[in-house]
């Protein structure tokens, strides 16, 4: 009996640390390998979740919460397909992989029982290896080692960033941009560690690996994600004198980044052409801030046609088509036709496709689920929640995949985090009633 016992325990707990590498594998390598591209693209995370959900529904059945979240947008996008405003398979495609990655993530904090603490770090964990990765990428690179630095032999993700100021890195994933908002809470943990003297999970020496990893992206996505660090941090604490201080620090941040780093240079003078002079000459137009530029005209152009719902998940390819300062005539404009799909901000998409709606939907949900510090050091769930409010925010600013490099996950974690909070707290209260109850019996 004894034995049987321990083989069992033994079989559980390689069960769950297979299922915990498979989660997080989703996470952090599951937008990086992709098996076929038409019809739509076949991501490795898709591979997780068929071979995890069948576990999941028969130890928990099917689950309410995700499908009532749903159930408003699929009631729209039927509507929308039937007034031919949007098309089938674009809907079909996008909503099915939301109901799939919002349930398989909903899955897993009941898997790991609402333990926020332990998924976030976790999730930091494997946070610093990439870090690492990105710093061997840097080092591979100035050594002229091409297999250090070009991962496209492993994972078919375009390989490596190369320009003539040098690499800009971005470890396991498609692009610096998403190394910088996948780092985006492990830069706050570790700013917090560093400027406040605490010892979340990393050790000095690992935020700094973040921090340095976050800095050689080279990426102005990851630097606002500093930035809203820093902004995030002066409000926990309450003072307006530290919120007017990060955003000076920031400023001056910045500064230092515009004159030292040319690629961020270009961006921020391409980005004042285009937004504050509407001028969309040759010299302004550039993968990134004319991407934006242009899907935020297309995204406002379809929410005034949409207002209150918007055209319906998957419909942005067709606002695309229909507004795109790319339909101008204008010859160099022609060659930036990207993330026609995703409206590269979850903001953007969320206007477009959801309307008024979806965008109050995700704000109000920011806003309730928030956790602030209140004066205790032993507290870990305002690190975590200002920590995951740093990704979702960089999400709606730069990010409009639904469910790139597990967005879900850190959405239900941000979510979960406020109600484990609340409860923690009202544990502590209790305990220290009675405590105090007790000492006052004694005596």
């Amino acid at each position: 009996m004894k034995l049987s016992a321990e083989i069992a325990e033994h079989e559980e707990g390689t069960e769950r640390k297979v299922i915990t590498f498979l989660i997080y594998l989703s996470i952090f390598l599951g937008s990086s390998i992709i098996f076929f591209k038409q019809p739509f693209e076949g991501y490795f995370h898709y591979l997780v979740y068929l071979l995890l959900l069948p576990f999941f529904v028969s130890r928990y059945g099917l689950p309410q919460t995700p499908f009532k979240i749903i159930l408003l947008p699929l009631f729209v996008g039927i509507f929308q397909l039937l007034l031919g405003n949007n098309e089938s398979f674009l809907f079909i495609k996008i909503f099915g992989g939301v109901l799939l990655s919002v349930t398989f993530y909903y899955y897993v904090a009941e898997y790991y029982e609402l333990d926020v603490d332990k998924m976030f770090k976790m999730y930091l964990t494997w946070t610093y290896w990439t870090a690492v990765i990105a710093i061997v990428q840097y080092i591979s690179y100035k050594v002229s080692f091409g297999p250090g630095y070009n991962y496209s032999w492993l994972l078919n993700k375009g390989g490596s960033v190369v320009s003539g100021e040098g690499i800009r890195v971005n470890s396991i994933y498609l692009e610096p941009s998403q190394l910088g908002i996948m780092l985006g809470p492990a830069a706050f943990v570790a700013s917090v560690n560093i400027l406040r003297g605490k010892k979340y999970h990393y050790k000095l020496y690992q935020s700094v690996i973040v921090l340095l990893a976050l800095y050689l992206s080279r990426s102005s996505t990851g630097y606002l994600g500093l930035f809203l660090v820093f902004l995030i941090m002066g409000i926990n604490y309450g003072y307006l004198l530290y919120v007017l201080l990060f955003i000076v620090v920031g400023m001056f941040a910045g500064w230092g980044l515009y004159n030292t780093v040319v690629e961020f240079r270009d961006r921020v003078d391409s980005s004042i052409g285009l937004w504050i002079d509407n001028d969309l000459s040759i010299k302004n137009v550039n993968s990134s801030s004319f991407v934006l530029y242009n899907n935020s005209h297309i995204a406002w152009e379809n929410l005034k046609e949409h207002p209150l719902f918007g055209s319906g998940l998957g419909s942005h390819p067709i606002a695309y088509a229909q507004y795109s300062y790319t339909n101008n005539g204008e010859p160099w404009l022609k060659g930036f036709e990207f993330n026609t799909q995703d409206a590269n901000s979850m903001l953007l998409r969320l206007m477009s496709e959801t309307g008024l709606v979806g965008v109050l939907f995700i704000l109000l949900l920011i806003w309730k689920s928030f956790v602030g510090y209140v004066g205790d050091d032993d507290d870990p769930y305002w690190i975590i929640s200002g920590a995951l409010l740093v990704i979702v925010l960089l999400y709606l600013l730069r990010q409009g995949n639904y469910f790139l490099n597990g967005f879900p996950f850190f959405l239900w974690l941000y979510y979960h985090t406020k109600g484990v909070s609340i409860e923690k707290r009202e544990e502590k209260l209790r305990l220290a009633e009675e405590k105090e109850r007790l000492a006052n019996t004694r005596y």
